[in-house]
């Protein structure tokens, strides 16, 4: 999500697509959060483990 979200800035500032540029601004701070998130430990999703 946070790799989909810096392209999505670059293409948007390459392009003068302001909606990629909103769009790329919004999944990066979700995806960072997220990653915040599991990294401190908490729960994603309810799920403890991955399998």
């Amino acid at each position: 999500m946070i790799l989909l979200g810096v392209i999505l800035l670059i293409l948007g500032l390459i392009t003068g697509i302001g909606v990629l540029w909103t769009i790329g601004a919004i999944l990066l701070v979700v995806g960072l959060i997220l990653w915040v998130a599991g990294a401190l430990g908490h729960e994603i999703g309810g799920r403890r483990h991955y399998w």
